[in-house]
């Protein structure tokens, strides 16, 4: 019983860092059809509505809590900060830099929603307690970690430094592409940041939601939905060309299949159950391991050279996330603890004597 119970503990951990790995998947994937001039609103609006046609029976199969126009309003609001403007302003700073600054500014999303979860009473923080000043510092801990794979690569491993020629002709093109790119690299940043906020805000309402109306399915379910319908209507304001519309076999379709069935039925579902699981926190905690996975996932599958940096800033992450997650497992051991003592408190017992007295 011991080791299964310590394996069903795991699972939620092991169910993120999936999440993870398919998100950078989804953002270079997307990334890809993209720059074959896929327009981004039509994207989204795909994606969903087949992720949609997939959820929206469950909705309809499972038992579910009955449904109140007050839950459906906050389904919709839901979808909104979770598909319309996340999803949208991700997909837009992708076309705009690239998936690397996309992991890179996700690792804003763990500080937003900590804050976010502590103005909702989410998340109990004692600044008095050696748990909670654990939590901060390895929270911290883990967007350095990300911020030295962004900002330090040091040597290359088992690569020697390969020597670049200057030419003239080269120097005099290089300041008017240099300002582009950076004035590109700051659009896709913005939207990127709006996405991170965004994502906090929708893990922290969803957690509250899931407080009052505990039926994880229905909830992706309706937020599918809305979501679909949102954007839409988004796409048919902001996308005017008709031929944007069309579907050609290929990255596209690929792209679409991989990002409605893996992109938004799995990793709903996954995060909603480990939100309701483990908390708003414990999911966005992961959100620094995406610039790690993505910097190994290119020296795997696109041959790219593993820097140093890469090294120790995967080190430190981990070392942040272990900080996080003990302290959140300390945190639920005592409630149970608390819990136990409560109910066998001899002061909330009937005495025996007192019983058989009655009888």
């Amino acid at each position: 019983m011991g080791i299964r119970s310590s394996l069903l503990g795991l699972l939620p951990f092991a169910a993120m860092v999936m999440i993870e790995c398919l998100d950078v998947g989804l953002t270079t994937l997307s990334k890809a059809a993209m720059s074959r001039g896929m327009s981004n609103y039509v994207f989204v609006v795909y994606s969903n509505a087949l992720a949609t046609l997939i959820l929206f029976p469950s909705s309809f199969i499972i038992n579910r809590p009955p449904l109140t126009i007050s839950l459906l309003c906050k389904f919709f609001l839901l979808s909104f900060a979770g598909i319309t403007v996340m999803q949208n302003c991700v997909f837009i700073g992708v076309s705009y830099s690239s998936p690397t600054l996309a992991s890179a500014i996700g690792n804003s999303v763990p500080a937003f929603t900590f804050l976010f979860a502590v103005i909702c009473r989410l998340e109990k923080v004692d600044l008095r307690s050696s748990r909670s000043q654990i939590k901060i510092l390895g929270t911290l801990v883990s967007i350095s970690g990300a911020l030295i794979i962004i900002f330090y690569k040091g040597p290359r491993i088992g690569a020697t430094p390969i020597q670049v020629s200057n030419n003239s002709h080269r120097s005099q093109q290089f300041p008017s592409t240099m300002l582009a790119t950076t004035n590109n690299w700051i659009i896709g940043g913005f939207f990127l940041a709006t996405a991170s906020l965004s994502l906090s805000v929708w893990t922290t309402a969803q957690a509250a939601i899931l407080k009052g109306y505990p039926s994880e399915m229905t909830i992706v379910s309706f937020y599918s939905f809305f979501g679909t319908i949102q954007c839409a209507m988004v796409s048919l304001i902001a996308e005017r060309d008709p031929n944007k519309w069309k579907l050609s076999p290929g990255i596209e379709l690929v792209s679409i299949v991989y990002s409605a069935v893996f992109g938004s039925v799995v990793t709903f579902s996954v995060v909603t159950w480990c939100i309701h699981k483990k908390g708003p926190l414990f999911v966005t905690m992961f959100k620094p391991l995406s610039i790690a996975i993505a910097a190994f996932m290119g020296v795997i599958f696109l041959g790219d050279t593993l820097h140093i940096g890469s090294v120790i800033g995967a080190a430190v992450i981990v070392a942040g996330f272990y900080a996080v997650l003990w302290a959140q497992s300390k945190e639920e051991e005592k409630g149970k603890f608390h819990e136990v003592d409560r109910l066998q408190s001899p002061s909330q017992q009937t005495p025996l004597l007192e019983s058989q007295t009655h009888e």
